[in-house]
């Protein structure tokens, strides 16, 4: 555990309007408007509810001394009437983590996170990746009981940069203020423009505009971070050093079973398919990278000429493409044929392993768990999920009061439903693609770097589907080589893999390194 000092709470009242005395980095509300009226009738100013504890990690030979801030941050909002500024007022709590190593200069590298969903807190990249504690709760076959434990994470992205945690409005401890509407913030862009927002105070707050910065996103965050890197730049002029995308889908349309007109996902699925069944013994004595390159190379050309053929496809040639199917997913002829060619990804996972009663995960394919019907057309959960919400929950529910002295009698909102319906009304008439967002970004700040992170199990958001938006994006070709791509034999969340967790954390240091460097 790390060592801990008294928790000191941040002041509770913020610095009045035009007062020459600078308060602590991170401790005041800076409301940025004068004190309002008081009265029986008038409610307080909302303001910043924030704690700091002073900690300590070894890291190799070195000894880390860092100060943790966790808490809720108001997030303010420039109001207009009748094109007249009338105030910055306050809309939303938003909950975040710092972790700041105390001998943190401005040109020490920030580094700010968060998951997806919509409507993922960024708990699982906080104790899962990057923080400086852990979780631990054993692997696919060998989970461990509750209630689980934490343990130091030596190999944190802390040792080699600042880390920010963002929780987006109804996840975690953030919520929309009284009298603001929480349904803003559930869209596209009100999600990334406050996201940007809080990361402007808090690089403003901090001094750390010098600093190299970073963003890191996962699943539904890294279509968050393309787009908020651009939005950061164009409405802000904050260029950052670079962008890290785990688990990555900047265009849903690379995995959207639901057109039904629309056969893309289910080429680029195909060699997920392949190493799920390969990982659990359905392709005979074939290793995973034979059995992912064979299916990418059927993906890459034949399969989608099959599929556009329509019943223009003879029966001979439909024949030999049932066969191919079978034998790269594992599956049956039969279903192969009954499916028209065509294995949706949810009804795959209940497939598989059918014949044991087992579903396979989707966020992780190496995670099985009891169907609850032999004949359910397709699963009924995901015991991937299953396996990882509980120890998580209960680490950061123990950590964030028993060490990190943060007291909110809130539920932390890990996975929350109260963002959906999610608005994308940006994109009506159109597939949601951040691809031109990135591609704006990258054109805009030639010196942005980009690290892209598969994992080979992962039925979420497959690597083939994201290694296809990635090989389209309309840059010039010298901009390609910033562009890195690392792989992982594990899944949505590679972190819960041991061999890959290590891998991964080595991978984002160098890439942080090297980024970094002027």
């Amino acid at each position: 555990m790390p060592e801990q000092t008294p928790a000191e709470s941040v002041p509770r009242t913020p610095a009045p309007a035009g007062s020459d005395t600078e308060p602590s980095a991170e401790a005041s509300a800076r409301p940025g408007t004068a004190k309002p009226e008081t009265g029986p009738t008038s409610a307080p100013e909302p303001i910043d509810d924030l704690v700091r504890t002073q900690h300590t990690l070894r890291i190799g030979r070195r000894e880390l001394r860092y100060t943790a801030t966790t808490g809720r941050v108001v997030l303010r909002e420039e109001v207009y009437e009748d094109g007249v500024f009338v105030g910055y007022q306050p809309k939303a709590e938003i909950s975040i983590t710092s972790y700041v190593a105390d001998d943190a200069g401005a040109d020490r590298p920030v580094t700010f996170a968060f998951n997806g969903g919509p409507g993922s807190s960024s708990v699982w990249l906080h104790l899962g990746l990057l923080g400086p504690r852990r979780v631990v709760m054993g692997d696919a076959g060998a989970l461990l009981p509750p209630p689980y434990a934490l343990t130091d994470n030596h190999e944190s992205l802390l040792a080699v940069s600042d880390l920010v945690f963002i929780d987006p409005v109804s996840t975690g401890y953030s919520r929309a203020l009284k009298g603001t509407k929480p349904e803003p913030f559930h869209s596209y862009q009100g999600d990334i423009d406050s996201i940007a927002e809080l990361i402007r105070v808090w690089t403003s707050r901090n001094q750390r505009w010098l600093s190299p910065k970073f963003v890191l996103g996962e699943s539904y965050g890294t279509l968050r971070a393309a787009a908020l890197v651009e939005r950061l730049q164009s409405r802000y002029g904050m260029y950052v050093n670079g962008l890290m995308l785990i688990s990555s889908v900047l265009d849903l349309s690379s995995v959207d079973f639901e057109n039904q007109r629309n056969d893309r996902a289910h080429a680029l699925y195909l060699p997920t398919y392949a190493a799920i069944a390969q990982y659990h013994g359905r392709l005979g004595r074939t290793s995973l990278k034979k059995a992912v390159a064979a299916a990418e190379q059927y993906a890459s050309a034949e399969y989608p000429y099959v599929l556009s053929r329509g019943d223009r496809l003879s029966a001979k040639e439909r024949a030999a493409a049932v066969r191919k199917l079978a034998s790269l997913t594992g599956l049956t002829e039969e279903y192969v044929d009954r499916a028209d060619l065509r294995i949706e990804h949810w009804r795959f996972f209940g497939e598989l392993l059918r014949d044991r009663r087992l579903t396979t995960g989707r966020l992780d394919g190496r995670f099985t768990g009891p169907a609850a019907s032999a004949i359910a057309e397709s699963m009924d959960a995901d015991p991937s999920m299953d396996a990882i919400a509980g120890p998580y929950s209960t680490a950061f529910n123990h950590y964030v009061r028993h060490e990190l002295d943060y007291r909110n009698d809130l539920p932390y909102e890990q996975i929350s439903s109260r963002v959906h319906p999610w608005s994308f009304k940006d994109f009506e008439g159109r597939p949601i693609d951040v691809s031109p967002q990135l591609e704006r970004a990258m054109r805009t700040n030639p010196h942005l770097q980009v690290h892209v992170a598969y994992g080979y199990f992962d039925g979420a958001t497959p690597h083939f589907a994201a290694e296809d938006v990635i090989a389209h994006l309309q840059i010039p070709d010298e901009l390609r080589a910033n562009i890195e791509h690392a792989y992982y034999e594990a899944g949505h969340m590679m972190y819960v893999h041991e061999p890959s967790r290590l891998k991964q954390s080595k991978d984002l240091a160098d890439f942080v390194r090297r980024a970094s460097k002027p």
